[in-house]
């Protein structure tokens, strides 16, 4: 396969990230390229610091593999640069490339689409702790803030500790919950459902429901959340249609169901993977927000915004 020489500016970028990576003890650089290069020069220029090597076009990808160089494929999720570095430290977590704790140097295009022209030093365990306010309100939903983060930061919990020993994977779906509910239907004695209890018993924000939840979530099926946090409905059996949706490889029934839904409905859908504990939030059919698992509880950071200036 033709290799593109790097070139003296991208030379000098590299060696600047090897000497910045020997500076803060990093374990690799993580290089986001679209460019079949001679990736074992690279790795000599680095100097001994580990090289990996992260694209989404399949004849780099095996250009990468040829020359005997980590590899992480970029899959097709949310695909803003700063996204797109985060998926592909995710990844490399996911498949124990990196770890959790470590310092990378990442080596990657802002401004210019041909060449690579930005350092970034990343703490991962810093990079997978944030997760701001401004990440949820960015998606376009009549959903109140205050619900989804409440949400979230249950199903991180899920997520991350599991119950009793076991690790436990389920769906939450907020907003729209009538129509929800009409694409769903009951699997177990729900005692959510059929006015029960009184709506201020069913919130989410109660710590006493929350504990209850996380213990339901063992039960297959997905937890039913109206926008203003009462819980409506769980282990309930999501019936919408996954025609035409688009996930990446790797995600089970779970994840194609709550795809399905938030397409169908313009809830919000959280599903909780059983297998890793990573957390995604659903909004039209797409993964807009994935949360991985933490030791330490995830903290939330609020961030002041402004609209921009009117237009003359």
């Amino acid at each position: 396969m033709k290799r593109r020489n790097i070139g003296p500016q991208v030379e000098q970028l590299l060696k600047s990230a090897q000497r910045l990576a020997a500076l803060a003890d990093a374990a690799a650089v993580v290089l986001l390229t679209d460019e079949a290069v001679d990736f074992r020069a690279i790795r000599k220029l680095l100097r001994g610091t580990r090289l990996v090597v992260a694209t989404d076009d399949v004849s780099v990808q095996e250009a990468v593999r040829e020359d005997e160089v980590d590899l992480v494929p970029i899959l097709h999720e949310p695909q803003t640069r700063s996204t797109q570095v985060s998926q592909v430290l995710l990844e490399a977590i996911a498949d124990e490339i990196l770890q959790s704790g470590d310092t990378i140097v990442a080596v990657y295009s802002s401004y210019d689409n041909d060449r690579c022209d930005t350092i970034s030093v990343i703490e991962l365990s810093e990079q997978l702790a944030k997760l701001t306010s401004r990440d949820l309100q960015r998606l376009e939903t009549q959903v109140p803030l205050d619900t989804l983060r409440q949400v979230v930061d249950l199903a991180c919990e899920i997520g991350r500790e599991g119950r009793e020993g076991k690790t436990v994977g389920t769906i939450f779906v907020v907003g729209n919950h009538r129509k929800v509910l009409s694409l769903s239907q009951e699997q177990v004695h729900d005692p959510f459902r059929g006015g029960a209890y009184p709506k201020e018993e069913r919130l989410v924000r109660n710590p006493r429901v929350r504990e209850s939840i996380k213990e339901l979530a063992q039960v297959d099926g997905a937890f039913i959340i109206s926008s203003d946090g009462v819980v409506y409905g769980y282990g309930r059996h999501l019936r919408a249609s996954a025609d035409g949706l688009a996930l990446s490889k790797g995600l089970g029934s779970r994840h194609w169901a709550a795809a399905a839904v938030s397409k169908a409905t313009e809830a919000v859908a959280v599903a909780v993977s059983e297998s890793t504990g990573t957390v995604r939030i659903f909004q039209d059919g797409k993964v807009v927000l994935r949360i991985e698992p933490l030791h330490a509880a995830m903290k939330w950071h609020d961030v002041a915004t402004e609209s921009p200036p009117e237009q003359g």
